[in-house]
């Protein structure tokens, strides 16, 4: 996304990202498409765990998680390029399919893995990944995409990997796709969390990402077909939101079970969709599992 938003914007983004512990790092890493934000924590010679983070979100909606992550793995949480945030596009660049997308996420990874070459069947596996909700999709289709970078994937909520949005929360969602302003984007994560106390700084952000940000195209695609599911190597972790409007999270469970056998579903309860995850009762027990499922070893 080009930074054309108003100066209040970032200023709204920077506000969240004091919320980061200290020893963050920006980090801005160039390629073809343009130039990716990467906010930054953890020891550098720890295993990379990148950051994918939902539809407007940005990146610093980790700010809870990233410490717990940092203790075995340097957290690398990636502005999506093409969304709201502070990575920006080339002029006159865009990404036009999912191809690109996987492109701009090889160069993210050159970054912070040298010597990957991020296609089928490449090197060692050397990065965790984790996405919540789009930034899950994202994930699982790079998992897919490029097997052998991937040593284990975490998926938070993910939305069009296992089954599809709720009728209802497209319906909901309808007006703020139609007509983007600040009011319909709280007002859409209003009735998706059933009016939590979510961090009020965050909340700006992304009221003022959605009308702020107007061209805003995220690059979308199919669900992963089953076929294509059974070529999934890394150890997967799906952790659902128990309260979430977005989709029927039984019906998810259920088809990441069928998908992918070995694959641990489990419910976070008290907690919806667009609470994840930065909703402050489900830090404990979020940090937990996901430090456990990417290991203590970290390099």
């Amino acid at each position: 996304m080009t930074a054309v938003a108003p100066p209040a914007y970032f200023d709204a983004y920077d506000a969240v990202l004091r919320r980061w512990p200290a020893g963050t790092e920006t980090v801005e890493v160039p390629s073809l498409y343009g130039t990716t934000r990467v906010n930054v924590l953890g020891p550098r010679e720890a295993r990379p765990l990148v950051l994918l983070h939902g539809g407007g979100a940005t990146s610093t909606v980790w700010a809870a998680n990233a410490a717990a992550l940092s203790r075995t793995h340097r957290v690398c949480a990636v502005d999506l390029v093409g969304d709201p945030g502070r990575s920006t596009l080339a002029p006159g660049q865009r990404l036009t399919g999912v191809g690109d997308l996987m492109a701009w996420l090889d160069g993210v990874l050159d970054h912070f893995v040298p010597g990957g070459d991020g296609g089928e069947g490449g090197q060692a596996v050397q990065a965790d990944l984790c996405g919540h909700s789009y930034g899950a999709w994202i994930a699982l289709t790079y998992a897919l995409h490029a097997t052998g970078r991937v040593r284990r994937l975490a998926l938070l909520d993910p939305t069009q990997c296992f089954a599809s949005f709720s009728p209802r929360y497209l319906l909901r969602a309808l007006p703020l796709l139609l007509r983007p302003t600040a009011a319909r984007a709280r007002g859409l994560v209003g009735w998706e969390t059933g009016g939590a106390a979510l961090d009020p700084d965050w909340l700006e952000l992304y009221a003022r990402g959605t009308s702020d940000f107007p061209s805003a195209r995220p690059v979308t695609g199919p669900r992963p077909s089953a076929a294509r599911l059974r070529g999934l190597t890394a150890p997967l972790l799906v952790l659902l939101a128990g309260d979430s409007r977005a989709h029927d999270v039984r019906r998810v469970a259920a088809g990441a079970r069928r998908a992918v056998p070995g694959a641990v579903v489990e419910t976070l309860p008290g907690v919806s969709h667009h609470a994840l995850p930065l909703h402050a009762p489900a830090h404990a027990r979020l940090d937990e599992r996901l430090t456990e499922f990417f290991g203590d070893d970290g390099r």
